[in-house]
């Protein structure tokens, strides 16, 4: 009995597997088709990447995403490591209180977000465009920096800090030689998952960017209603750059803890 149910749990992991990423293959094969079918593959093909590369409007839309997501990752990972290391040394009700609010953004649909950012511009008078855009994605990058640096710091030793300071270091010096190296790794996860929410980011983008301020979803959604296999490139695109992202997140942290063992089992 309890084998049957472990072939059918696994037959419906595979399905639901099948049901979320079937789409996403789909869009990358047909991403090679060499006609313009989205429905039959006529033979392999890159002209579809070099139209895309051809094309000033997607250059643009790549650009600004692009630009936006470094600047978006850039900053949100040094205030969000600074106030996770803040958040560290407080009291508790004060922790407690800010990680609540930290999490109001992630729980939020992201249309209620949008919206409210909007807003928030449109009642400071601040025209729209590549700045509104840059800052609203700063602010929902931050909360997934912190979210990622917390638990490294837990797991720290709190009187490594303080031994730094009792052998003469300053609070910065403590912070940038002692504190940032052993919370490194939740560092580069959470500027990682940062690049990853801003690079594909669309409901946010669409509400808080201005006219000719284009990124690559809000010029796949533009172009959904024709049949251009460009866009498959495109959404191809962003498939790649998501995935080397997942890559360096969970496989090279994996790679590197197992040859650790592996040295702390040889030594």
């Amino acid at each position: 009995m309890e084998k049957k149910n472990g072939i059918l749990s696994k037959i419906f992991i595979g399905i639901i597997m099948l049901f979320f990423y079937a789409p996403i293959f789909y869009v990358v094969f047909f991403s090679f088709n060499s006609s313009k079918s989205l429905t039959k593959f006529t033979g392999f093909s890159l002209k579809w990447y070099e139209s895309m590369f051809q094309n000033r409007p997607i250059m643009d839309a790549i650009w600004y995403t692009v630009a936006c997501a470094v600047i978006a990752t850039v900053v949100s990972t040094i205030v969000g490591t600074i106030t996770a290391i803040g958040l560290s040394k407080s009291k508790k009700v004060v922790r407690e209180f800010v990680n609540q609010v930290n999490n109001l953004p992630m729980l939020n649909p992201e249309i209620v977000t949008a919206i409210g950012l909007m807003l928030f511009f449109t009642s400071l008078r601040i025209q729209t465009g590549f700045l509104t855009m840059v800052l609203a994605h700063i602010a929902f990058c931050i909360p997934y920096v912190i979210l990622s640096v917390l638990p490294r710091l837990r797991r720290l030793d709190p009187n490594m800090a303080e031994a730094a300071l009792d052998l003469g270091c300053t609070p910065w010096q403590a912070m940038w030689k002692v504190i940032i190296p052993q919370i490194k790794e939740g560092i580069i996860a959470g500027a990682l998952v940062a690049f990853s929410m801003s690079f594909d980011d669309f409901v946010i983008s669409m509400f808080t960017t201005g006219p000719g301020v284009t990124n690559i979803s809000i010029y796949v959604y533009g172009s959904v209603k024709r049949v251009n296999p460009t866009v498959n490139a495109l959404s191809a695109l962003i498939v790649y750059v998501i995935t080397i992202v997942l890559i360096l997140v969970n496989v090279v942290p994996m790679i590197r803890d197992r040859r650790r063992a592996k040295d702390n089992v040889l030594e």
